[in-house]
């Protein structure tokens, strides 16, 4: 009796896919001519419409979806406790798609009988439930769903494109363990570059497990862009391929020529008379029709090296370099995490003149150099430089008429007073670290009383008095020098996990309070002491709410308006008072 119920329960259930599919043909792979008898005479012609809403067990299936068209599809689980999985790829544009089980009619009657209930019961208790969602998912990821044990039954994938006409695969299999089409990747799936040139790029990756453990041939594939980069080599050949062009060309109100269906991978068979369209003729070459610029995209295979040179690329250039591990044998393919870089800029020796008493700001990239010229055009007896580090550390040095007169590393706000000769031209050469870029302010003069730059003291910290906190204000106090000079104090919430790193990144000190929001000004005002001892000011900053953290920043402005800002300091305000 229980092999008896298990043969009709699966009967039962090729019927109900059977019968589901049916109208599916006129529903939901309607292609979109406008023209309804038209469209019924083309799908009658079984080799010009060839789809399928059944997805094969353990074979990746391709196919398409019209804008805001969906598209659903069946796959029949007969066991129960079978293992699953399903794995959807877009194409150039994000899908939003999501998997359910069709619960199937009980297949004995309620006196046990063993008798399937009568059919149009059957048919009505199918359609009537919506079924059971098991996964959903909105994106352009390559995106799986997978169970160790699911209940046989019928599952169903509807699929929905909102953004533009789009290609997509699915690929659904019941032997997930021993089918393995899709390449592993490493536990480190990065593309590092390990190069960088004018020119050139190298990448490395490190290799797939596919070919080394499972003994499966693979080919890598470099893809290369400026635009983005690829989740799939799906979305790379959908970019390179010039159905790209078909895809933008359908309008409401027009039909498709065969030709456009034969790119979108239906018979290109002109022959058959029943296919005469009403549209306005195509042309037989009218692909020029709808085409584009050509995209600038290379797609390279190397073989199994996981070592690559990229070449010809134009100097100071930022691209975008993926790499995907193909399975030779199922053409299956599985991407590596991308990455960018900017090729290195024409070796241009660019010198950057300066003007007397003039501010200039400077950008070094890292490991990189600039260089300046000084040419007083008066006789002079000094020459004083001010710089002005804004981020990291960065070198100096300077020449005299080729003599080198100063080399030394600069942070914060440092000046340097040198002997003066007549016509002399100084050259100037800063040099960038390794941690990062750097970005700097310079002033040469050859009168040092005028200077734009406000004196800064030794100790640029801000001090926060911890037992003067309360649940709405904060007490704090910097230095100052003998110089009077103007202090703007500004607070900002920030969040309590707020660390050291991120303070760090906001630690350029050359930019400025205009930059900030009014909201965030505290006040304004004037300081100074003869006694350095006493050039100290406290303020107490009110209006905070309880268990906040802040980040309070003191900026001193000098009388040509240029500003330097101290060291950030957070603060936290009593949860309790």
């Amino acid at each position: 009796m229980k092999n008896k119920q298990i043969f009709l329960r699966m009967v039962l259930l090729h019927w109900c896919l059977l019968w589901l599919l049916f109208p599916l043909s006129s529903r939901t792979q309607k292609l979109p001519t406008r023209d309804e008898e038209l469209f019924q005479m083309q799908i009658r012609d079984k080799a010009f419409f060839h789809d399928s809403s059944v997805i094969p067990d353990g074979a990746e299936i391709s196919s398409y979806l019209f804008r805001d068209t969906p598209k659903r599809y069946f796959f029949v689980v007969e066991e129960d406790n079978t293992p699953l999985s399903v794995t959807v790829t877009p194409c150039d544009a994000p899908l939003e798609w999501k998997l359910s089980l069709q619960e199937l009619p009980e297949d004995t009657s309620g006196e046990g009988s063993g008798d399937l209930e009568p059919l149009e019961q059957q048919k009505q208790q199918i359609i009537n439930e919506d079924g059971t969602e098991l996964f959903s998912y909105k994106g352009n990821d390559v995106e799986y769903f997978i169970s160790s044990s699911s209940p046989s039954g019928l599952y169903q994938l509807d699929l929905l494109s909102t953004e533009k006409d789009t290609h997509f695969k699915v690929y659904a299999t019941t032997t997930p363990e021993s089918d393995q089409p899709y390449p592993e990747l490493p536990y480190d799936p990065r593309v590092d570059v390990t190069s960088l040139g004018r020119t050139t790029v190298t990448l490395a990756w490190k290799p797939s497990p596919t070919a080394s453990l499972l003994k499966q041939p693979i080919q890598y594939c470099v893809v290369i862009n400026k635009e983005h980069n690829f989740k799939s080599l799906c979305a790379v050949e959908a970019k390179l391929s010039a159905d790209d062009a078909f895809m933008m060309a359908p309008k409401p109100g027009l039909d498709f020529s065969p030709f456009d269906f034969a790119h979108f991978g239906f018979p290109s068979d002109n022959s058959g008379k029943e296919r005469s369209f009403q549209a306005k003729p195509s042309p037989k070459l009218g692909r020029h029709v709808y085409s584009r610029p050509k995209v600038d995209i290379q797609k390279i295979c190397i073989g199994n090296k996981n070592i690559f040179t990229v070449s010809d690329l134009k100097p100071d250039t930022q691209y975008y370099f993926d790499v995907f591990v193909v399975n030779v044998n199922s053409n299956m393919s599985t991407a590596y995490v991308g990455t960018f870089a900017r090729t290195k800029e024409e070796a241009k020796q660019k010198t950057v003149e300066l003007k007397d008493g003039k501010v200039t700001d400077v950008f070094v990239k890292r490991k990189g150099a600039k260089f300046l010229r000084f040419a007083p055009v008066s006789s002079h007896q000094k020459v004083t430089f001010f710089i002005h580090s804004c981020l990291d550390a960065v070198q100096i040095q300077v020449r005299r008429d080729g003599k080198l007169l100063l080399s030394q590393n600069v942070e914060g706000i440092q000046q340097f007073q040198l002997r003066g000769k007549p016509k002399a031209k100084y050259l100037i050469r800063l040099k960038g670290n390794k941690k990062g870029a750097s970005m700097l302010k310079i002033l040469a003069t050859t009168r040092p009383t005028k200077q734009s730059f406000p004196s800064l003291p030794e100790d640029t910290r801000i001090k926060a008095f911890d037992k003067l906190r309360t649940c709405s204000s904060a007490t704090v106090a910097w230095l100052g020098t003998q110089e009077r000079n103007k202090f703007c104090i500004y607070k900002k919430e920030v969040d309590d996990n707020y660390n050291e790193d991120q303070k760090r990144r906001e630690q350029n000190q050359c930019l400025g309070p205009d930059i900030r929001k009014k909201s965030e000004k505290v006040l304004c005002k004037y300081f100074h002491s003869q006694n350095l001892q006493k050039a100290v000011t406290t303020e107490t900053i009110k209006g905070l709410q309880p268990g906040k953290s802040y980040l309070l920043d003191v900026y001193v402005i000098g009388h040509g308006g240029h500003s330097v800002k101290y060291q950030s300091k957070v603060v936290k305000t009593r949860k309790f008072c």
